[in-house]
């Protein structure tokens, strides 16, 4: 190797040059290199930054992709490679190890000696971001800038941790403080662009996606978020390109492959077919990429109509994703009869007119691929309604009143309503209301948040926001279910990756939606999907009517509305009604019985209200 570096790489200049090069396009391969360089210059300051510097660039990917488990372990990566302290380093090398009671124990005894030390501060707000603390992490990091107001790394944890909370407004603040000093870093560039995408600033994240598509043209992560920009801004040819260029960069990524497929109205060709084939066919695939092929092969092959190879790529794709996720379906099966059990006609006479009158929201629960995203185009056609997206923030809430301090510990959800007065139940609805006031771009009085999973809280946004208005939007069981287990979702929904999880979820979601039927007659109004679809203009005359608004022809033109739409079925309802999804789970009716098994008397009574055995 010589003294100074490899004779692969040439002088050490040179190879820290090259492996900054190729930080830009192919961070693991840099990091093969730095490591290569530390074999032989263990002690080299300016390797172990630029390994920091590398390590952080792939956890902000990770965390835009919304791989927050595996975001975290490349952040471990980077505090480890950014600190000194041999009891720093002790600490950072537990975290890389997933040792968090040791990291934390290390943390807690050197900030007994040294209360301000920053450092410190910063890992141990990973830990709990780890742990999904995510207030206590924010907190700790704000200790550490108020402490240190130029501590970049602190600055940049907290725009990450808030970005992934949602926090968009308050993450923007702290990447604008990062770009005013360092307005070319393409780490803070890209965030921001994926912050702007999030908060449906379509017309800057746009553009800012472009500049750094042209100024990192091989970074395929850089194109998959323009194209999922162009997507939610309806520009879909344009969408389209920037997937394939994705592609071209990085011809194996499985997610941008999976991307285009899940366009629903794209139709790969033969070539597209057989490179796809081809890479799964390679060893060194990493999962990831492998389960999306697979689900992007089984939309090729259902467009062929040949549905035995179409199912085998989704249980193929479905079987990995299973295995990455720790879902629990018994745990869904408790929340519904603690829910039941607290939920009673006389606990709610006792909390009447509680909560915060606001009746602006408008509640579409239910599974996913039900049909919510035709009832919310439908809504956000008429001219006092505005269509935002899934939002989190119902769901961030019951998390607080949970006061989960581990994932392995009893959540207090929802039994811990029961303790909140009607100040504090006041209060919660005017923090909804708040929360989301950064989705509301046009002023109209009425907004949706489309968010299917808030069907498991409708006791709670009943009790926060008693003027709201709920809408379950229902489809048969095998189709809705047969659906999600086509559809890779890009976070959330683990219950969708087993025909099994699906069956009682469903099941669940059935059962504490009657009995919210019995306890609040009236408060939900319900639209089963194959009724809307056979006569349009009734649906969606009782919907207006349910939700007090006149009827607007513009409402079942809804295929016309230009605005941005955030979901899987964003093309579907740029068309005309589409009417041959009511029965398409026909096609795939030969290997559902294990769903049709886990449904039972859910798929015996629908469409009628029931209540699962």
């Amino acid at each position: 190797m010589g003294d100074v570096a490899t004779d692969r790489f040439g002088t050490l200049a040179h190879a820290l040059d090259n492996a900054a090069r190729l930080s830009l396009h192919d961070p693991a391969l840099a990091i093969e290199q730095l490591q290569e360089i530390l074999k032989v210059h263990p002690g080299h300051a300016g390797t172990r930054a630029m390994l920091a510097r590398v390590y952080r660039t792939i956890a902000d990917q990770l965390t835009l992709a919304g791989d927050t488990e595996r975001a975290s372990a490349a952040y471990a990566q980077s505090i480890r490679h950014s600190v000194h302290d041999p009891v720093l380093q002790q600490a950072a090398t537990a975290l890389c190890r997933n040792d968090l009671a040791v990291a934390e124990r290390l943390l807690r005894e050197r900030l007994k000696q040294a209360p301000t030390d920053v450092a410190a501060i910063r890992m141990l707000a990973e830990i709990g971001a780890r742990l999904g603390r995510h207030r206590d992490a924010e907190n700790l990091l704000l200790r550490a800038i108020e402490l240190a107001p130029d501590f970049e790394a602190a600055r940049h944890n907290i725009a990450i941790i808030q970005f992934r909370q949602q926090k968009l407004e308050e993450a923007r603040s702290h990447i604008d403080w990062l770009l005013d000093r360092d307005p070319h870093n393409l780490q803070y560039r890209n965030l921001k662009a994926a912050t702007l995408a999030r908060l449906g600033e379509y017309g800057d994240a746009i553009p800012l996606y472009r500049q750094l598509a042209r100024e990192i043209p091989g970074d395929s992560r850089i194109w998959l978020g323009l194209g999922h920009a162009l997507r939610s801004a309806g520009q879909t040819d344009e969408c389209i390109a920037a997937y394939r260029r994705c592609i071209g960069a990085r011809p194996t990524f499985g997610e941008a492959w999976w991307s285009l497929a899940n366009l629903k109205t794209f139709r790969f060709g033969p070539a597209d077919i057989e490179a796809m084939e081809q890479h799964l066919s390679s060893a060194k695939l990493t999962d990831d990429d492998r389960l999306h092929l697979h689900f992007a092969l089984g939309k090729a092959r259902e467009d062929e109509a040949v549905y035995g190879q179409a199912f085998a790529h989704y249980a193929k794709g479905n079987a990995i994703r299973h295995a990455q996720t720790n879902y629990s379906a018994d745990e869904t099966s408790a929340h519904v009869a603690r829910s039941k059990a607290l939920f009673t006609p006389a606990f709610f006479a006792n909390r009447q007119g509680h909560g915060c009158a606001d009746p602006a929201p408008i509640f579409i629960v239910g599974l996913p691929r039900s049909g919510s995203t035709l009832i919310e185009q439908i809504l956000s056609s008429h001219s006092l309604v505005e269509g935002t997206m899934e939002l989190p923030d119902i769901t961030h809430l019951a998390r607080r009143i949970g006061d989960q301090k581990r994932k392995s510990d009893p959540s207090k959800y929802p039994d811990g309503l029961a303790t909140l007065d009607a100040g504090v139940l006041r209060a919660l609805g005017e923090e909804y209301i708040e929360r989301t006031r950064v989705q509301r771009k046009s002023g109209k009085p009425f907004f949706i948040d489309k968010m299917p999973n808030n069907f498991a809280h409708v006791g709670m946004i009943h009790l926060i926001l008693p003027n709201a208005k709920i809408i379950d939007a229902r489809r048969h069981p095998l189709g809705s279910c047969l659906s999600a287990f086509k559809q890779h979702f890009a976070r959330g929904q683990t219950f969708s990756y087993s025909l099994d999880d699906l069956g009682r979820y469903y099941r669940d979601y059935v059962d504490l939606m009657a009995h919210v039927d019995t306890v609040l007659p009236g408060r939900v109004h319900r639209i089963h999907y194959e009724h809307l679809v056979a006569n349009l203009e009734r649906g969606v005359r009782d919907l207006l009517g349910y939700c007090g608004l006149a009827f607007e022809e513009a409402c079942l033109a809804f295929h016309t509305n230009t605005r941005a739409v955030r979901t899987a079925s964003s093309e579907q309802v740029r068309q005309p009604l589409y009417r041959d999804a009511v029965d398409h789970w026909k096609h795939f009716d030969a290997w559902l019985q294990p769903l049709k098994d886990a449904l039972g008397p859910a798929l015996d009574t629908y469409p009628a209200t029931q209540v699962a055995a």
